[in-house]
């Protein structure tokens, strides 16, 4: 129970230091062959099998939507300090930088090793990040088309 308690005020913090655009902190939480996916095939979709890859994604994300913001709904961990799972529910909001309101959901996957985070899957709704990337490409946005991230 104490646990739970420890590593919910850890992800409540990590969201909030990403809602201050602060992903270096977070990488420092991750393993260095960390496994990242994000739902959709758009410039933001795609796996990343790297720290180093997910800091290049992160870099796109913040130009695209600079002032992104977490509102976290609900945390579940299961586990123990050797193998963690953690389900996030959240609403993020933005102003991207075509300066139209953004909001969506999601949920968070994630799994740790030892107080490593070494999978990632994050499930937003895609048809709304779509919808958003491509306005932004229409805009003159030429990194909201481009492809994913990859590694």
């Amino acid at each position: 129970m104490l646990y739970r308690r420890f590593v919910t005020r850890q992800v409540h913090g990590v969201f909030d230091s990403l809602s201050h655009g602060d992903f270096p902190s977070v990488l420092r939480g991750v393993a260095p062959d960390v496994h990242h996916t994000f739902a959709g095939s758009h410039a933001l979709g795609g796996q990343r099998h790297s720290a180093d890859a997910m800091r290049r994604w992160f870099e796109r994300l913040y130009r695209l939507f600079p002032d992104l913001n977490f509102e976290v709904k609900r945390i579940v961990v299961n586990g123990n300090p050797a193998t963690t799972t953690v389900a996030v529910e959240w609403i993020d909001r933005a102003t991207p930088v075509d300066g139209v309101p953004y909001e969506n959901e999601g949920t968070h996957f994630i799994e740790m090793r030892r107080g490593k985070v070494v999978y990632i899957h994050a499930y937003p709704d895609t048809q709304v990040i779509e919808a958003t990337l491509d306005r932004l490409a229409a805009a003159g946005v030429e990194e909201a088309a481009e492809a994913p991230i990859t590694s």
